[in-house]
């Protein structure tokens, strides 16, 4: 099912043993376009430390309670490893994370999740000489999806508006699109551009560039009824 991330900040966030804090940010990783981590929020329990907690903890995402259950204890959670989230997330923190929890790290190996026990989408035959260089990066390419939203989409006509959402898949927590609001050129309406479309984030400009161009051929409403989606961009 898809979702809009932005929908998901709030949720509550349920360990094993009880709530743990609500969801404040999500972590992508804009090479393979994945959620690695959400943020959350402890609050009183652990007077507001932020912590991490990877897809493979997930459980049931409910709602109508605007709940996410967590496959963690409260115990778990407190002695992971600290993250200073005003820094970049490094591959070393990344390692410490997976070993304290036990889970084969998500770089190693091909597909959205390396050799564990998520859903595998394999990426296609010429790109395994680019990931065997993402594996052995020291910068694993996460960025905060709060710290992107407002970002501007350059496409190779010009501006075309600025990111205000994404959509992701909770099956693979794979993110699928960008949510655009248009402005002017096409009255302020919302499109989606694939993720696959996108070429590169500039975080020195706040921009997403893409070589696709502001024309398109036709449109398609998503299920959710939000936007409109650019089926057809012409390059």
């Amino acid at each position: 099912m898809l979702h809009n991330l932005k929908a998901l900040y709030g949720y509550k966030l349920a360990a094993t043993n009880g709530e743990i804090g609500h969801i404040k940010d999500f972590y992508f990783d804009d090479y393979s376009w994945a959620v690695r981590y959400l943020v959350v929020d402890t609050g009183s329990w652990l007077t507001g430390r932020l912590v991490l907690i990877a897809p493979y903890a997930f459980g049931h995402l409910d709602a109508d309670s605007r709940t996410l259950s967590v496959k963690l204890t409260n115990a778990q959670i407190e002695h992971a490893p600290s993250i200073d989230t005003h820094k970049p997330v490094s591959r070393q923190y990344e390692q410490d994370y997976y070993s304290y929890y036990g889970w084969p790290g998500y770089w190693s190996g091909g597909g959205l999740w390396g050799m564990g026990g998520y859903p595998v989408l394999l990426p296609a035959a010429n790109t395994f000489g680019a990931r065997m260089d993402y594996v052995h990066r020291e910068d694993p390419n996460l960025r905060s999806a709060v710290a992107v939203t407002g970002y501007h989409v350059e496409t190779s006509s010009g501006d075309a508006g600025h990111v205000t959402d994404f959509k992701v898949n909770d099956r693979s927590w794979s993110v699928r699109d960008l949510v655009v609001e248009t402005g002017h050129w096409y009255a302020g309406k919302e499109v989606l551009i694939p993720t696959d479309k996108v070429d590169r984030i500039s975080y020195p400009e706040s921009k997403v560039y893409t070589s696709l161009s502001r024309g398109y051929s036709q449109y398609r409403r998503p299920p959710c009824g939000l936007g409109l989606s650019l089926t057809a961009w012409s390059r």
